[in-house]
């Protein structure tokens, strides 16, 4: 089964014409289980740092973000990418797997950054077994409660993190494999998310996302397009809103909150890791960006 598991993505992923190699994914499940609630599953301004599965069985709920309600009904697939605020509504029975899926921090390039997913699939004739095997694959991973401030936070997350890395090398392929699977269906009707079509800022922000942990200058990213500093600099804000260095610092910042989140690391590990090889600049940054220190964020996620 496993075999049939990594040839279909796999071949999913070579006939994609997105750009996305399989070998950037690298996939965690951090919370896996099955909730039964009865008006009790609401929830709001919810974001985290992990993404959100559901499989429903029975009942009916509600989610509300970017400005949408949808709908969640039985016998379907749902997803809600990490940071993105939400708000969960349930006004009567609702039943439901989740899966709470954690994007490794040392990936290059992150699927759930990479594409813009659509809310619901349709789950495939064996996925409901594929669920369940995951939740008997991972019996620590259920959750005592549903409160997302219960778990939605770094002590727990660093915790669950350890625990995943101490299962089996069995369970752990069976259990990505999975992940994989469940992922997949989503893609279908997934699309890249571009901020331009202009080939030379695209190649640029390729190149950013890239080299997260390393120095970036702009003369370098000019070079790069064959463009002059000045004419680079003027397409790049036209093509995505921001300056290179703003949407440098902004990617790096996002990929430090990630950090902070869901490692013990030290402050001064995140930043020379991001490529600051200034620490204090590197938490100016940050508090310039986010409102807050590093050590601030990370204390606000206990």
């Amino acid at each position: 089964m496993l075999m049939k598991i990594a040839l279909y993505f796999i071949c999913l992923i070579v006939d994609n014409s997105m750009e996305y190699s399989v070998d950037d994914l690298r996939l965690v499940a951090l919370n896996i289980g099955y909730a039964v609630h009865n008006a009790d599953w609401n929830w709001k301004d919810v974001s985290s740092p992990f993404t959100r599965l559901y499989y429903v069985t029975k009942g009916s709920a509600r989610i509300e973000m970017e400005n949408k309600v949808y709908d969640l009904s039985p016998g379907k697939l749902y997803i809600v990418p990490s940071f993105t605020r939400h708000t969960n509504i349930c006004t009567g029975p609702f039943e439901h797997y989740y899966i709470h899926v954690f994007e490794d921090g040392l990936s290059t390039n992150r699927i759930f950054e990479e594409y813009k997913f659509p809310f619901e699939a349709d789950p495939f004739g064996g996925d409901f077994e594929l669920v369940k095997r995951l939740v008997e694959l991972n019996p620590q991973g259920r959750l005592p409660q549903s409160n997302p401030k219960s778990y939605d936070n770094q002590p727990t997350l660093i915790q669950n993190l350890r625990i995943n890395k101490q299962k089996s090398l069995q369970d752990m392929v069976e259990s990505r494999g999975i992940l994989y699977i469940l992922v997949s269906r989503f893609l279908e009707k997934a699309s890249p998310r571009s901020l331009t079509e202009d080939d030379r800022v695209k190649n640029a922000l390729s190149y950013i996302r890239k080299n997260i942990g390393s120095k970036i200058l702009v003369e370098d990213l000019a070079a790069k397009s064959s463009l002059s500093l000045e004419h680079f600099i003027r397409v790049f804000k036209k093509e995505t809103g921001d300056t290179p260095n703003s949407y440098v610092t902004k990617t790096k910042m996002e990929r430090a909150m990630v950090m902070l989140a869901t490692s013990d690391a030290p402050v001064k590990t995140i930043a020379l890791s991001l490529g600051y090889d200034d620490v204090p600049y590197f938490n100016r940054a940050f508090k310039k960006l986010l409102g807050m220190t590093p050590q601030q964020y990370r204390d606000s996620t206990h």
